[in-house]
């Protein structure tokens, strides 16, 4: 997600009147501005979607110890809410066939044949896909089809 990309979504929450997203973008944009006051340079998508995930594991720790005390559940749904809308800012994580597809050519560049590969197939996977994949999947995958 690209910084223009997410002034469009902070507006169109504004107008939808959606404090929780308006909120959790708000946030984003705040850690984008960071990088490039802080590294006196653009914010790439990369740094964007780091950035976001890293939110979304923060809210996930959150939310996980909200419910297991279980005393505020007001509290624990807009956690949840919020770490569906970190989510949804994401691009689409390669999965199923895309996934299996793409592990065979990697597999076929890079001629990996044992299990030993597995560690260099799963970095050019990462670099293809900019470790937005399905990890546990993409490795029973990779584990499969290397003896």
């Amino acid at each position: 997600m690209k910084r223009d990309e997410l002034q469009q979504q902070m507006v169109a929450a504004m107008k939808a009147k959606d404090k929780t997203r308006l909120s959790i973008i708000r946030q984003v944009m705040g850690e984008v501005k960071n990088i490039e006051v802080n590294e006196r340079r653009d914010a790439t998508e990369a740094d964007v979607d780091s950035m976001i995930k890293r939110l979304i594991k923060q809210t996930g720790e959150t939310l996980e110890m909200s419910e297991k005390a279980g005393t505020d559940a007001e509290r624990t749904e807009t956690l949840a809410e919020q770490v569906r809308i970190l989510e949804s800012l994401l691009p689409e994580q390669v999965s199923g066939d895309a996934l299996v597809a793409l592990i065979e050519q990697i597999i076929a560049e890079t001629g990996a044949s044992t299990k030993r590969d597995m560690g260099r197939v799963m970095g050019a996977l990462t670099q293809a896909t900019g470790g937005n994949f399905d990890k546990p999947a993409a490795a029973r995958e990779v584990g499969a089809r290397l003896s």
